[in-house]
């Protein structure tokens, strides 16, 4: 099968910190213990299972908040997430004695500083997130009163401000065409906002490449994990943009053989927390798959949890 290996694909520099913020922290023994990640550190549940192999706990519950989490735990080291933390959660993790080391991407710390420059000068913020996501979260906490959450245009109907200075910035995985459509519907309603786009770029990179490489595929398979933003957002953009089908994949065993009955090219991404080892098994298998011999039809992963971390010394 003839195969399109979309790039850029797969780890950003974000991630790849984060991975090596846990990975020095395993190995420091000066540490208090026991550590944990507040939430998983990023949305990929390879990547959790290995660095329980390092014996660092992740504290998750999709149905609590980062402070909520953070009250599991009373002793040792806690490790805040790529995706930001709120400044209050933060200072309770200090207030209650932990030893506290923040893997928040670079990218998402600038947009907490925009936000904070702006409203310290009396701008009130619309944020432009996923509700309930963590990054969205730790956005918000930022500063409560004065950053607004829109994820739909229908939120608008119930957004009053009454304020000549506002911005418009947003969570950095969205996709780059919904941001800038909402922006717009945004200013229909308050014409005095300014939009600052707040996209990472490797984000926008990866969106982009998938919006003009796909094209020449039937079908695009994104590697990623089911819990991961910017992996849904690469098979939005793929169906949206591309107007190639997608599906989303967390590994090679949920690849359904039925999807490629009538596919002759297939294009392949992975989101930006996807170990490479996972994607590179997909792309082998595709490019050795033969719909006439069963032979090249095992879709079994021989991925292990020891693959997936870059080695630490």
């Amino acid at each position: 099968m003839k195969v399109i290996k979309i790039a850029p694909r797969g780890y950003c520099s974000g991630v790849i910190g984060a991975l090596n913020i846990v990975q020095d922290a395993a190995l420091n023994e000066t540490l208090p213990r026991p550590i944990y990640v507040l939430g998983m550190i990023v949305h990929n549940e390879h990547i959790t299972k290995a660095i329980d192999d390092l014996g660092v706990i992740t504290v998750d519950d999709k149905s609590k908040t980062r402070d909520e989490l953070l009250d599991q735990i009373d002793t040792g080291t806690v490790i805040f997430t790529a995706h930001g933390i709120s400044p209050s959660v933060k200072q309770k993790a200090i207030d209650k004695g932990l030893t506290v080391i923040d893997a928040s991407c670079k990218d998402v710390i600038k947009t907490h500083v925009l936000m904070k420059e702006h409203i310290d000068a009396g701008y009130d913020v619309i944020y432009i997130g996923k509700q309930g996501h963590p990054e969205t979260e730790g956005a918000l906490g930022v500063d409560p009163e004065h950053i607004h959450l829109i994820s739909k245009a229908n939120e608008l109907e119930g957004l009053n401000l009454d304020n000549e200075k506002i911005i418009i910035t947003n969570q950095t995985t969205m996709s780059l065409w919904d941001v800038y459509s909402l922006s717009q519907k945004i200013q229909e309603k308050f014409p005095q906002a300014q939009f600052i786009k707040e996209i990472c770029n490797a984000t926008q990179v990866r969106q982009e490449a998938v919006a003009t490489q796909a094209i020449e595929a039937d079908l695009t398979i994104v590697v990623g994990d089911p819990h991961s933003n910017n992996t849904a957002r690469l098979s939005q953009i793929s169906i949206e943009r591309a107007n190639t089908p997608s599906y989303r994949i967390a590994s090679l065993e949920d690849l359904d053989l039925n999807w490629l009955k009538e596919v002759e090219t297939v294009a392949v991404t992975a989101g930006a927390s996807t170990p490479t080892p996972i994607t590179k098994e997909v792309i082998d298998f595709l490019e050795a798959y033969d719909k006439n011999d069963p032979s090249t039809w095992n879709t079994t992963s021989h991925i292990t949890s020891d693959k997936v971390l870059f080695k630490r010394k």
